[in-house]
């Protein structure tokens, strides 16, 4: 079974929308919702915002749910003329960029204990212009994370979840896949606002996307 894990109920609605037979339940605190879409089993788990919350949906998916992967869907923020607003990327690697082990491990900001990298890799589908992540805890407009994230780390788009579903998945050995529609550009005025005059507008795009996202997984091997 393919497991969808969505920070927000307003960016699973296009998938719970597109599911028949649909299932509700709480699962340790989080919204599940399972059914089919098209002639595939699937499941929705609503995490909340965040990298511990993306963390603990992932594990319930794989555990409760036994899910042969994980897709990730949902906004995010472009850091580069790379990524336009109200475009959809595919993820080909995702760092932790608030991990910071660099003065005792002498790594790369953003590489995890258990790795010497700091990019994580994520399968990908042709569909979707495929960009670099960066995962943290902030949601802000601060210089010192702009500059770390594109000067240092070269990441095109930035959110607060992927990250922490891409390690959970890696230490499982199940494939992660991400998909992030673009709300809001740094760089071009307040992010929080453009986020909210954009939300909508990319919610709606990913109504539009989710099946034909889902069917392409399908067809990928391991």
């Amino acid at each position: 079974m393919k497991v969808f894990i969505i920070a927000m109920d307003k960016e699973a609605e296009p998938v719970v929308d597109a599911m028949k037979k649909v299932k509700s339940s709480e699962m340790y605190g989080r919204k599940v919702f399972s059914g089919k879409i098209g002639a595939y089993k699937t499941a929705v788990i609503v995490s909340g915002v965040g990298k511990s919350n993306a963390a603990a949906a992932t594990q319930l998916a794989l555990s409760e749910f036994k899910a042969d992967a994980v897709i990730n869907i949902g906004t995010a923020g472009a850091l580069t003329e790379r990524c336009m607003v109200g475009a959809i990327y595919g993820i080909r690697d995702v760092v932790q960029y608030d991990f910071d082990l660099t003065k005792l491990n002498h790594t790369e900001m953003g590489t995890l204990d258990e790795y010497n990298e700091n990019f994580l890799k994520l399968h990908t589908i042709i569909k979707y212009p495929l960009r670099r992540l960066g995962t943290g805890d902030r949601f802000n407009d601060d210089k010192a994370d702009y500059k770390l994230l594109t000067k240092d780390l070269g990441a095109d788009i930035r959110d607060m979840e992927c990250g922490a579903i891409a390690h959970v998945c890696r230490r499982a050995d199940v494939p992660a896949y991400a998909f992030k529609v673009i709300t809001d550009t740094a760089g071009s005025g307040c992010t929080p606002q453009q986020f909210s005059e954009n939300f909508d507008m990319c919610v709606k795009l990913l109504a539009d996307s989710v099946k034909d996202i889902l069917k392409d997984v399908e067809k990928t091997k391991k």
